[in-house]
């Protein structure tokens, strides 16, 4: 399949004082057409600034560098800010993390909705009026007519997301970036906001990147799984494969911490990773994460390089493939055990 998106060698540097904090350490990855990619890891690991490097929405301070950063054939790196604005929001979308902040409360949701359209295309109002109804009741939003004449703070934070998903697909976008778009959400509401995003996505054949740190999000929707770390990739490839042979100790982390739906135990104790993430605040050496790691060695600490199973399927490890998945037997053995 043709890449719509990709992006090599991605990183963001802002100041902080007379040093710098690398908040995004060279990561690359591509994204095809209708294809689902999840971008998980902990908070701060600079998934939300990888979205917004992309997006071209990063604050003034931060700096954004690549060695490739392509969309649909248009090179987002020397695009002009008129060339971006023309992008964004048309063919190139996001959905905010919080939709009560990234809605404007003196406008009425028809306002904001038709803003979009109109901004971009040469349609009438009367047009953009029709598209927003449409979409509205798309999304599962009952009476959207008269929800077209309301206000954010007169709507719930599930019909608010709704909005923004709406909002997004205004222009109908050839890529849609989704900053944790459920997390201000309680898990009913979550599971029918990931259902919708997969169902429109397959009838718009849209590409979908992402943002959680759910891994329960991504085990339902995800085609192919990025793990970051401390601003870079530490593992990369399909669900299937990552879910089911995690080979970096991170991802086996997360997936310790994680409960089974009806499988895990009453009363048993999940896992957890010890210590913190690292400053990045100057030159980090090495393997971010290998303070954490129960595997540390000697090396650790000047090893930086993705590995790869031949298959697609990349680690950031000084083990190679016959040790790592030692470790993943008995990783497995020890998650069936607990169930």
């Amino acid at each position: 399949m043709s890449k719509i998106l990709e992006v090599e060698n991605l990183r963001v540097d802002i100041p902080v004082g007379k040093q710098t904090l690398h908040a995004v350490r060279g990561i690359s990855f591509s994204l095809s057409k209708g294809e689902t990619l999840c971008v998980v890891g902990e908070s701060g690991c600079g998934k939300s600034l990888t979205s917004l490097a992309i997006m071209g929405l990063l604050p003034s301070a931060a700096k954004r560098t690549a060695d490739k950063l392509h969309f649909d054939g248009v090179d987002l790196l020397s695009a002009s800010n008129r060339k971006m604005q023309k992008i964004r929001g048309n063919r190139l979308s996001m959905i905010f993390q919080e939709p009560m902040t990234s809605l404007n409360p003196a406008y009425t949701i028809g306002d904001q909705l038709m803003e979009v359209m109109l901004w971009h295309q040469n349609v009438t109002k009367a047009k953009a009026h029709e598209r927003a109804v449409y979409l509205l009741e798309k999304v599962g939003i009952t009476g959207a007519a008269k929800r077209m004449k309301q206000y954010p703070h007169q709507l719930s934070g599930g019909l608010r997301q709704r909005v923004m998903i709406a909002m997004s697909l205004m222009c109908g976008p050839t890529v849609i970036m989704a900053d944790e778009p459920t997390t201000a959400l309680d898990v009913t509401i979550q599971a029918q906001i990931l259902l919708l995003l997969s169902e429109l996505q397959r009838e718009f054949e849209m590409g979908l990147v992402l943002i959680t740190h759910d891994l329960g999000v991504v085990a339902r929707i995800a085609d192919r799984v990025m793990v970051m770390y401390a601003g870079e990739v530490v593992e990369q490839g399909t669900a299937k494969a990552v879910f089911e042979a995690p080979l970096h100790p991170y991802t086996r982390g997360l997936l310790e911490c994680m409960p089974i739906p009806g499988k895990t135990k009453p009363g048993h104790h999940l896992g957890s990773i010890p210590g913190i993430v690292p400053s990045l605040i100057g030159e980090i050496a090495g393997c971010a994460f290998r303070d954490r790691c129960r595997h540390a060695r000697e090396g650790c600490e000047s090893f930086d390089r993705l590995r790869h199973d031949g298959k697609n399927h990349y680690w950031r490890c000084i083990m190679d493939e016959q040790e790592t998945r030692g470790h993943l037997a008995k990783f497995t053995a020890g998650t069936e055990a607990a169930t």
